[in-house]
């Protein structure tokens, strides 16, 4: 009989007390699912985290980057690995009828309550990352080093790595060799995707503000309108990717929002359209960003109106993972899952993940996690359907299963963190 690898070895040897934990994996995700909190404002989060890593005996540093939680678990010589989870939710009302949906509300900046979902599967992040936590420090006669868990705050409006940098996480722990991460994604649970190189797209989100001139609705040519302009330049911006990018060339402008007046009769003064801009290279990054401004200015132009206002919302640069990095974790994940394991194309979602290796100078790798039930996303795939019946990250609907999608996630970060961590046979 072959021999094991010794990373599988050593998974399989630190993966022993996961059906022991289970259960309370699974109460804390429901829980975790039920009251999500917005960016930075992850104090609930943050705290259960902190507590469940010293009850682990971790070095726990909380507040890092405002509500970031950092444990650092050391055991013997060997390399640093930091594995990163994301703990942030969104502003959106859950509609997936599961018995432990949110329903929380927090007050927004306008001072309306707003509803809060775990829309983008960050629970399950910071679930696997605490199991994966709890049963490295449980197993450390299978590993050497030094093991680091992130809990990042405010990833969905792109700074919470960035805080977390700035506020002196290079000084608060080791040095890694490598930093690793996953995201849950509506594809089959119990999947992994992993891929060298482009793995998501630089995401720029904007803001832009026109002004017009307003007036009684019955007397238009008194007035500038900024609703018309608005709604004109939404209608060009389509012609970006459709006429301004190569076929080959991925892109998406999207518009997600637009916001004008107060009532039928009146011209309003100012017009706000929010647009979001997917792209996998700088070249194509600089190429839609110019074209944006370029058609804004132009519309402004036409009609008359002042030049319009631009605010940067977020901004994430691609997604790059090393290419060495990432062969260790495939080749860990396909001794360790089979088949189960697969490489994937660039994905169009952003995140600010690279943030991390980039502040803390290593290399990192960051792979998908398939949430989505396996019977129905297959029923979907047959019917040509998975977009209409899939819901995915963002949506009112997304819902990962709880399982397989946990274990899955357990299983992936501490085979991935011991690819490193394993003792290596010596070189005869």
């Amino acid at each position: 009989m072959a021999e094991k690898d010794p990373t599988t070895a050593a998974a399989d040897a630190v993966l022993t007390g996961l059906p022991d934990i289970r259960d309370s994996l699974e109460f804390r995700y429901k829980d975790l699912h039920q009251h999500p909190e917005l960016g930075f404002q992850e104090r609930r989060t943050a705290g259960h985290v902190a507590q469940a890593l010293n009850e682990c005996d971790y070095e726990v540093t909380e507040g890092v980057g405002g509500t970031g939680v950092v444990g650092v678990l050391h055991n013997g010589a060997g390399p640093t690995v930091l594995l990163r989870a994301d703990m942030d939710a969104l502003p959106v009302r859950e509609r997936t009828g599961l018995s432990y949906a949110s329903t929380d509300t927090v007050r927004g900046p306008d001072g309306a309550e707003q509803p809060v979902m775990h829309a983008c599967g960050h629970d399950v992040h910071v679930i696997c990352l605490l199991g994966a936590a709890r049963l490295m420090a449980a197993g450390t006669d299978a590993w050497r080093g030094t093991l680091v868990v992130l809990f990042q705050p405010n990833e969905e409006n792109g700074s919470g790595a960035r805080a977390m940098i700035d506020d002196g996480l290079a000084r608060r722990v080791p040095r890694p060799d490598v930093v690793l991460g996953q995201h849950v994604l509506p594809a089959p649970a119990g999947t992994l995707l992993t891929r060298a190189g482009v793995m998501m797209a630089a995401s720029d989100s904007l803001r832009v503000t026109f002004h017009g001139r307003g007036a009684h609705g019955s007397t238009p040519e008194r007035a500038v309108d900024p609703v018309v302009l608005a709604a004109s330049t939404v209608v060009r911006l389509q012609t970006v990717v459709a006429r301004e990018t190569g076929a080959t060339t991925p892109a998406v402008v999207t518009v997600g929002a637009i916001h004008a007046g107060s009532g039928p009769h009146r011209i309003p003064d100012r017009a706000e359209i929010q647009l979001d801009i997917r792209t996998f290279d700088e070249g194509t990054r600089a190429r839609v960003l110019g074209a944006v401004r370029r058609i804004v200015a132009g519309e402004c132009a036409a009609s008359g109106a002042d030049p319009a206002e631009f605010e940067t919302i977020r901004a994430f640069s691609v997604t790059e993972n090393d290419a060495e990095a990432t062969e260790r974790v495939a080749s860990a994940f396909g001794a360790y899952f089979g088949e189960r394991a697969r490489t994937t194309g660039p994905l169009p979602a952003g995140e600010d993940f690279g943030e991390l290796p980039a502040g803390l100078g290593c290399p990192a790798t960051y792979w998908g996690l398939g949430g989505t039930d396996p019977a129905a996303y297959r029923k979907a795939e047959r019917a040509g359907t998975v977009d209409q019946d899939i819901p995915g990250n963002h949506s009112s609907r997304f819902a990962p299963v709880v399982q397989p999608t946990l274990d899955t996630g357990v299983r992936a970060l501490v085979t991935a963190a011991l690819a490193w961590l394993a003792p290596r046979p010596k070189p005869d």
